[in-house]
C-alpha cells in the first residue's frame, strides 16, 4: 500500500519489479531442483548395471555395497561355493543353509551373502562387502559374486 500520492506510473514499476523477481526465483528453484536430481543420480543411488557375468546370470548393483545376480545354477551347489569363498575371506560368523544367510568377518573387512531361490532352478544370489573400516567396497563383492559363480560351476 502506497502512502501519500501516487500516479499510476509508479504502480505498474511496482508491479513489474515484482514479476522480474519472481521470474528470477522461479530460475533460481527450477536450476536447485535440477542440480539436485544431478546430484542424487551421480552419487550411485540409482541402480547401476554391472553387466552379465559367468553362468548367465544377470548382475548389478543395488547399492554402493552390493551386488545382486540372478542364475539358473542350483542352490546346493552354490551354498557349497559360497561356504568355499567365505572361507577365503576370513572366519564364518553366522552360517544357515535354510535362509541362505553367511555372514564372514575377516582382517580386511565383512562379506554378506544370501542366497535366495526364486524357483526350482533360480537363485538369486546378493553379496554385500565393507572394508575393515565400514566403508562400502563393491569391489570385493564383485569379487566374491566371480569367486562363487566360478566354483558353482
Amino acid at each position: 500500500m502506497f502512502v501519500g500520492y501516487d500516479t499510476g506510473a509508479e504502480r505498474v514499476l511496482f508491479c513489474k519489479n515484482l514479476l522480474k523477481k519472481g521470474t528470477e526465483m522461479k530460475r533460481k528453484i527450477g536450476i536447485a531442483f535440477l542440480a539436485g536430481i544431478l546430484f542424487v543420480n551421480l552419487s550411485g543411488c540409482a541402480p547401476l548395471l554391472v553387466g552379465v557375468a559367468l553362468g548367465g546370470a544377470t548382475v548389478y548393483a543395488i547399492s554402493k555395497d552390493t551386488i545382486q545376480g540372478d542364475t539358473e545354477k542350483q542352490y546346493d551347489s552354490l551354498w557349497d561355493a559360497s561356504i568355499n569363498v567365505a572361507g577365503t575371506y576370513g572366519m564364518v560368523k553366522t552360517e544357515n543353509r535354510d535362509s541362505g544367510y553367511l555372514f564372514v568377518e575377516g582382517p580386511s573387512g565383512r562379506v554378506w551373502i544370501h542366497l535366495v531361490r526364486l524357483t526350482r532352478t533360480a537363485t538369486r544370489i546378493k553379496i554385500s562387502a565393507r572394508n575393515k573400516f565400514h566403508l562400502p567396497d563393491l569391489n570385493k563383492a564383485q569379487e566374491v559374486f566371480v569367486k562363487l559363480m566360478e566354483q558353482a560351476g
